[in-house]
């Protein structure tokens, strides 16, 4: 899907904090080490000039500001220090993702509940210990870590790039009058003990530089991965939320998706309400009118009394049928009894559009049934809507599970997907936003791509496991 939007303060990347590394390592071992290679060293290369730049910048506003703090004019420069530290650390935790590393989810900066203040938005990272280690961050420990890096790295890189190329350009080095020994010699003298050589000193350096520059060369994805995995400590320690703030956000999650619930609850028992007060209600009513009129007549006008008996049972009749698919609405018999691809299966068929079938997932696959109840509702929800409002000629239904290596999650993906007119937005007290709540209260998911003239494509995102937040994603 295009761009997103949240309707909680806390996204799916913060659940994808940990130590999980990438699956394609595990799965391809040595190979798929050295395709991260390029990337760490992108990471790599540049930390030293990087953190130089940090240090001396930082250094310089820093200790500047903490001078004047007599005349009060230095806290606020020490106040700018601590944004340009904040600055470098987001650049940092951004080098990381692009170097292939988990996400690390950033500090809140501003304290949830505080009034935002020209003067706390000011002076606030003074109180905030995040900013401070941002700060000890970029004056002290990215540099020491990118100098170590820097240093191995390159020496590394250099010893084996320049070994394994030592025959084409080793030639022109000039020998400088005997000055220069090769680093072959110092070895091969020693195992010769003083025998005159059997082979070219030049070709004995050559082969000796390339086993070297080979052996470098084979290690170099361990130290890349090493040393990239470092720093990526160092900021989880460092640049990343406390877990005392993880918890906090955990417990405003599990609010938000608990009032959601109940949200959503509370607006299922109202449409109930609703619909059999419009329906079996008023037939009843009129039920109970026929056999009263029925029962007056029976003895002066046996024949009328008839007619409004079998009257009142097609009333019964109509009565009972409305009220199996009111309850088909509340709990499926068909999703209890066959499970959630048969359900699907039926609403395709009970359609006014055709419905394209597309599901990639084990057809004795059952799961908890509040997750095929919601799974249903949502696939039952976005077919009446592209029936009532998309101009759709046809409708692909697609279920699918899918695997979260970074949180080792399964989620359940149902996507409805119609070629009409487009722009559908979930709008307050209609089905999109209601289903979005429903969604909600198991954590879920709800996205939306919509442009105007088509297609649309909604997705109801459900996890298998209690990890991830709800949001709406608008294109």
């Amino acid at each position: 899907m295009s761009t997103t939007e949240t309707t909680t303060s806390a996204t799916i990347d913060d659940r994808r904090e940990n130590t999980v590394q990438d699956p394609a390592v595990r799965r391809g071992g040595y190979r798929a080490l050295w395709r991260r290679v390029p990337r760490e060293l992108g990471f790599l290369l540049p930390t030293l000039p990087i953190a130089v730049v940090g240090l001396s910048l930082l250094s310089t506003v820093f200790f500047t500001g903490a001078g004047m703090i007599a005349i009060f004019v230095g806290l606020f420069i020490v106040a700018l220090a601590l944004y340009i530290a904040r600055g470098f650390g987001m650049f940092e935790l951004a080098r990381l993702r692009w170097a292939g590393q988990n996400p690390i989810t950033p500090p809140r900066w501003d304290p949830a509940g505080e009034p935002a203040t020209p003067l706390r938005t000011v002076l606030g990272p003074l109180v905030n210990g995040h900013y401070w280690l941002y700060l000890l961050h970029g004056m002290v420990v990215n540099f020491i870590a990118g100098l170590v890096s820097w240093i191995v790295t390159v020496v590394w890189l250099a010893v084996g790039l320049g070994g394994i190329s030592y025959w084409f350009w080793g030639r022109f080095l000039e020998n400088g009058n005997g000055v220069r020994v090769p680093l072959s010699t110092l070895v091969t003298d020693w195992m010769r003990q003083g025998n005159p050589p059997a082979i070219d000193p030049f070709v004995a350096e050559s082969l000796f530089q390339l086993i070297l520059g080979a052996a470098f060369l084979a290690t170099l994805p361990f130290i890349t991965r090493g040393f990239t995995a470092m720093h990526q400590f160092i900021a989880r320690g460092l640049l990343g939320a406390w877990r005392s703030e993880a918890l906090q956000r955990e417990v405003a999650d599990l609010s938000a998706s608990r009032g959601a619930a109940v949200s959503a609850e509370d607006r299922s028992l109202r449409r109930l309400e609703r619909d059999i007060h419009d329906g079996p209600q008023q037939r009843l009513v009129r039920l109970q009118m026929d056999l009263a009129s029925a029962e007056r007549k029976l003895e002066t006008d046996p024949a009328a009394a008839r007619g409004l008996l079998a009257e009142a049972r097609q009333q019964a009749n109509d009565t009972l049928e409305e009220l199996r698919a009111l309850s088909r609405g509340l709990v499926p018999p068909i999703l209890q009894d066959r499970g959630l691809i048969v359900g699907l299966e039926s609403l395709a068929a009970r359609s006014t559009i055709p419905v394209q079938l597309e599901l990639t997932v084990d057809p004795a696959l059952r799961l908890p049934s509040e997750i095929e109840r919601s799974a249903y509702f949502a696939a039952s929800e976005l077919l009446t809507n592209a029936a009532k409002h998309s101009g759709a000629t046809g409708i692909r239904l697609h279920l699918a599970l899918r695997r979260v290596p970074d949180d080792d999650t399964t989620w359940l993906d149902l996507w409805v997907i119609d070629d009409g007119v487009g722009g559908a937005v979930p709008t307050e007290a209609h089905g999109l936003r209601g289903l979005d709540e429903r969604l909600r209260g198991l954590r879920g998911v709800l996205s939306i791509d919509s442009p105007a003239g088509g297609p649309t494509a909604v997705g109801a995102h459900i996890p298998l496991t209690d990890t991830a937040p709800s949001s709406i994603a608008l294109s």
